[in-house]
């Protein structure tokens, strides 16, 4: 009982200003794994950026604006239902419809997927390298008379596509589905410069730790159950939590 009564009560631990910290007492953020879908910006919208663009006419974009241009699409579209239609054993559904995913597929390779100018870039000083021909177009500016008409043309086709399949709910579904994700969505404002990334490295912000100010130390600490307690011998702390043993509750 006595032994129990002249138990130790006071506890010196080593300091902790090694644990956790960084140069200068600041907090280190904790990096992040890669998401897997990021938004980001192409194109940084600098004053050098703009005065590339207009060193010269871009003829990538500017024939959408040419007498004939707008004609095209419903010529083409023409031609395509012809073709199709001489198909053996082709229905006018299954006609209709496959000249609205012709369309639409071969519009969408064309406006929104391939990226930069496929003759005289350097004129530009690589200024459209990042950029589609959507975006091109009419350095880009919305709702635009040229863009408005390509925006028209798709929508127009479907409306066709569902009359002549006798409201088949099934290929509506077909032709909205594609109408929405090649025609409409990739158009929007919103969508303007940015990029769909999947699996990308780095994506995020980086995860903070708790910070440990480097002058918390526990060197000088003492807790005290009871006043009067006698003292109690104490062994030079270490800076590693690992080195406490028993001789310092003894």
């Amino acid at each position: 009982m006595a032994s129990s009564m002249n138990r130790p009560t006071s506890i010196k631990l080593p300091p902790l200003s090694s644990v956790a910290t960084t140069q200068g007492g600041h907090m280190k953020p904790r990096g992040r794994s890669g998401s897997i879908v990021k938004m980001e910006e192409v194109g940084d919208h600098s004053t050098e950026e703009t005065l590339d663009q207009s060193a010269y006419v871009n003829i990538n974009a500017s024939w959408v604006n040419a007498k004939g241009a707008w004609l095209i699409h419903i010529v083409l579209i023409l031609f395509g239902k012809i073709v199709i239609d001489t198909i053996p054993k082709m229905t006018q559904q299954i006609s209709w419809t496959l000249v609205n995913l012709c369309y639409l597929s071969l519009s969408y390779l064309m406006f929104h997927w391939v990226t930069g100018m496929p003759f005289d870039s350097e004129l530009h000083g690589g200024a459209y390298d990042d950029l589609t021909l959507w975006e091109q177009i009419d350095d880009g500016a919305q709702y635009t008379p040229a863009k408005k008409w390509l925006l028209s043309v798709p929508i127009m086709l479907f409306l066709a596509s569902t009359h002549y399949t006798n409201y088949n709910p099934w290929l509506f579904a077909v032709n909205l589905t594609a109408l929405i994700l090649l025609a409409i969505i990739p158009k929007l404002p919103q969508l303007h410069r940015q990029r769909v990334r999947f699996m990308a490295e780095g994506s995020g912000l980086p995860t903070p730790t708790t910070p440990i100010s480097p002058s918390f130390s526990m060197s000088n600490s003492t807790v005290t159950s009871r006043p009067g307690s006698r003292p109690v011998s104490t062994i030079k702390p270490k800076s590693d939590l690992s080195q406490i043993t028993d001789a310092h509750f003894q």
